[in-house]
Parts: C-alpha cells; structure tokens; sequence
C-alpha cells in the first residue's frame, strides 16, 4: 500500500527524497486530497474552462465555490486566473499540458505564474500528460528544491499512454 519500491524508484528517476513522492490511483485520487485538506465550505477554487473535468467536481464535493476562468484560444489565461484569485480562494488548478485541449503553457510564463500567486494558495499543477510534449518542461527540480513550499505537482502512468505503449 504504500508503494515503496516504486517510490524509491521514481525518486531516484526524478532527483527526489521518496518523502516528497505520495502515490495516488491515479490523478483523480490525488485531486481529491489536495481538496480534501485545502478546501471547506466557503472557500474557493480557481481554475480554467475547458480544464479536467475533476477540479470542479473534487472542488464542489467539498462545499467549495468553483471559480471558472474562460479560456483564451482553448488554453488556461494565467494572467486571468491570477486574477481570480479573491480571499477566499485556497487551490488553483493548472493543468498543463491542458486535458483535454492539449494547449500548454511555455516555462517562463509558468513560473511567473506560480511566483504570482499568494504563498496561502495551493498551486495544483496537473502534469498528467506532459511526456506527449516534444519539448516537456520539467519544473521538478524547481519543486524538489522548493521553487514554492505552495506547489503541488502532479503526474500520472497514464491509462493511454500505457494503452499506447502496448
């Protein structure tokens, strides 16, 4: 159960300590916790329009108000969800690249991101499919060396990419 091997594994893979490692079934599983412990009634979630599916029904599920950011060419606004951002609001969803639009956000423009929003709001950025990326960026070591305490990043074995691979 709590998969040590495998998380020795990918903490060895990745350049990580196994501790900053936590191992969900899949995603979803992950999402649900963040907004488990980052979300109570009256508080708010931001995230963007045509986005997984997952953040507002994880968000909702809490009794947490869901804050829709329309996108821009399909894409997350950055500039727009940062805007969203209110008192109230304790996890923005970022994924990227974006399911299920595949649009996706370029480092520098990522990382300006992050560093703009409050230090009390959970950055959840959703890595789900970024080995379909030609040129991925790879913001782990910028996590592991603690880019942002606020970051949670996510990636997943991904039930296509596994079906690709077969």
């Amino acid at each position: 159960g709590f998969g040590y091997h495998l998380k020795d594994a990918l903490a060895k893979r990745l350049s990580v300590a196994p501790a900053q490692l936590v191992l969900g079934n899949g995603s979803n599983d992950i999402l649900e916790l963040a907004t488990m412990g980052y979300l109570r009634p009256g508080e708010a979630a931001v995230y963007a329009q045509h986005a997984f599916a997952v953040y507002p029904l994880a968000t909702h599920a809490r009794g947490a108000r869901g804050i829709e950011v329309p996108a821009r060419d399909l894409a997350h606004d950055l500039p727009a969800m940062r805007a969203a951002i209110t008192p109230q609001t304790r996890v923005v969803f970022v994924a990227n690249p974006n399911n299920p639009t595949g649009t996706h956000v370029d480092r520098d423009t990522l990382l300006r991101f992050v560093n703009a929003v409050p230090a009390n709001v959970l950055v959840a950025l959703d890595e789900a499919y970024i080995e379909f990326l030609d040129n991925p960026l790879d913001l782990v070591s910028e996590i592991a060396t603690g880019l942002r305490p606020n970051v949670l990043l996510m990636r997943t074995l991904s039930k296509f990419g596994l079906a690709g691979i077969r």
